[in-house]
């Protein structure tokens, strides 16, 4: 009886082991695999009214300026009145815990290390599909630009081309055992290929349409404000419901035990939404309401750049959505842990 169940140990530590080698060779194989996605048909114009309009999405509701630089200090030098423009070098760091470490692009046009080195079609396949100029697919992270439409696509492209080139060489991601299992077997971290985009934009009004517009394919609203499976990638409550709660940014003075919990901005009686009482009130938080908690990951610099027909909008259309979730706190901080801050 004991030689039976000695064998039978044997014969699972062999299936085991076998399992374990067949898994890590498929997961080295396939972890950082090419895909074959078509190249958006779009390209860089140098017309100034196209730049200029690139350069508001970039700069405000897309807030590409938020990630692409080297410091959370540079993204807030660069909204200062008397600053120059920065530069888009990225390097800013992102660590994503046991998944690896994750490094923001240089998004100026050198052609080395910067976005001189791709073709237009390539950078609108990675903003739309999340394709790597190698063909690799990128980051669940990434803002989900797939339905942008294309003029908007172009006017960021030609506002990136007009950029002065800036040598900046960044480092290579670095993704451990676990990050790689991720990428190879999790949907979110393929390419996103269930797109639909328009040829142009809603119009530039508070309405619901241009709302929903704002909120999904440029803003990333329900990134931040809904739930999700932090391995899977996968939404567990309804969109913009509240968010995961996030680690604090880098900045000077934040507690970095402080994170946040992204609220509730559906029409629920108690949400961060009902907090204001009309529309002019919810622009006016975002115009000049400013920043109200160090290590706060919402980007207010860059909103406060949006026009007031864009802000005004996202209230018309989140007024029109499904009430869910839980009332919001007060204060969105959570000592890591423990209680809200304010407890």
């Amino acid at each position: 009886m004991l030689r039976l169940a000695l064998r039978a140990l044997i014969w699972i530590g062999l299936v085991l082991v076998v399992s374990v080698s067949v898994l890590g060779i498929y997961v080295a194989r396939n972890w950082d695999r090419t895909w074959d996605v078509p190249e958006p048909d779009l390209h860089a114009s140098t017309d100034p009214a196209i730049i200029a309009r690139g350069e508001y999405l970039a700069t405000g509701p897309a807030h590409c300026t938020e990630c692409h630089v080297s410091t959370f200090e540079t993204f807030q030098h660069f909204y200062d009145e008397d600053a120059k423009p920065v530069a888009l070098t990225g390097g800013y760091k992102f660590t994503l815990g046991p998944l690896g470490t994750l490094y923001s692009k240089n998004l100026t046009p050198d052609p080395e290390t910067g976005i001189g080195r791709y073709t237009d079609p390539q950078i609108a396949r990675m903003l739309r599909h999340g394709v790597r100029p190698n063909g690799q697919a990128s980051i669940p992270l990434l803002m989900p630009f797939g339905n942008m439409s294309d003029e908007d696509i172009v006017a960021i492209l030609s506002f990136l081309r007009a950029q002065p080139p800036v040598r900046n060489v960044v480092p290579e991601n670095e993704w451990t055992t676990v990050g790689k299992v991720m990428r190879t077997f999790v949907s979110a971290a393929k390419p996103n290929l269930d797109v639909h985009p328009a040829r142009t934009a809603p119009a530039q009004e508070s309405s619901v349409a241009r709302g929903e517009y704002i909120a999904r394919s440029v803003a990333n609203c329900g990134g931040c404000h809904t739930s999700f499976n932090e391995v899977t990638g996968s939404p567990i409550a309804p969109t913009f419901s509240g968010g995961n709660v996030m680690e604090p940014t880098a900045q000077k003075g934040a507690d970095p035990s402080l994170w946040f919990k992204p609220p509730n901005i559906t029409p629920r009686e108690g949400s961060a939404l009902m907090k204001f009482p009309d529309r002019a009130t919810f622009v006016a938080r975002f115009k000049v309401g400013g920043r109200h908690y160090d290590g706060s990951p919402m980007p207010w610099e860059a909103f406060s750049r949006m026009a007031a027909e864009d802000v005004g909008a996202l209230y018309e259309f989140l007024h029109a959505q499904q009430s869910s979730g839980a009332a919001a706190p007060e204060d969105p901080r959570v000592r890591q842990g423990g209680p809200a801050a304010g407890n």
